[in-house]
Parts: structure tokens; sequence; C-alpha cells
């Protein structure tokens, strides 16, 4: 079975949005990938600059905002058809709360999400810049 690109897109970023993340790496308990989940190729740690990773943080909460709105209105539904049509409705919202944040790219995104999973260095410059960034979301 071949996936549209859009379709393929949606389905990569559900996984690695709505599959929670084991300990303590993020702050505020935002879902973020497990290893199991298809990721951006590698980028070396090293080459994340600081602009990318506070980009990322702003995205990354905005994405947040999402999924803990969507998380609570999928909680309190009992129909399994409407539960799906949020999480289709979450997923295409998050897709959008990347793409429309400043200076990060899905693909972006996706690459820091798995550096910070490989990367302990990456995890807490990602938490720092969460930390900074949270104060201005607001």
């Amino acid at each position: 079975m071949t996936l549209r690109p859009t379709r393929r897109r949606s389905a990569v970023f559900a996984a690695l949005l709505l599959t929670p993340l084991a300990g303590q790496a993020f702050a505020q308990g935002a879902a973020i990938p497990e290893r199991s989940a298809p990721a951006a190729p590698a980028q070396p740690s090293s080459k994340l600059s600081d602009e990318k990773l506070k980009a990322f943080a702003v995205a990354y909460l905005k994405v947040d905002r999402v999924r803990q709105d969507y998380s609570a209105r999928i909680g309190q539904t009992q129909d399994q058809g409407a539960r799906q049509t949020l999480k289709n409705e979450a997923n295409k919202k998050m897709i959008e709360a990347v793409e429309t944040a400043p200076d990060m790219s899905l693909e972006e995104y996706k690459t820091i999400i798995t550096a910070a999973q490989a990367d302990p260095a990456v995890a807490q410059k990602v938490q720092n810049n969460l930390r900074g960034a949270a104060p201005a979301a607001q």
C-alpha cells in the first residue's frame, strides 16, 4: 500500500506527537515520540543552532497547547468514531502549528525531537529553551 505524501506525513506526525515520552526529558507533561516512531534523518547535534532550538521551543509549545486541548476532548468522548475524528483533527492542527511556527519546518521539528532523544545535551538545551519560551507563549 502506498500512502500519498500528505497522508504519510500526517501518519508520521501523528505517531510522533501522540506517543508519550518515558521519563522527564521535557517540561510540563508534553507528548514527545518514542524512539520506535519513524524519525527524520538524524542531524548531528552540533549542527543544531541555538536559533533553531529556540524556534523549536516556540513550535513545541504551540503543538503542546493543541495536544492538551484535544487530549481533554478525546478523554471526554465515549464514541470510538468521534474519538478517531478528534484524533485526526488534532493531528492536522498539530501539523499546522509546526508549519506556521516561525523558522521551523516539520522535518526540522522531527529532527530536533530525534536529536533530543539521542543526546542528553540537546535534550537539556531544548528543556532550557522551553522554559524560556513558556512565558512568552502565554
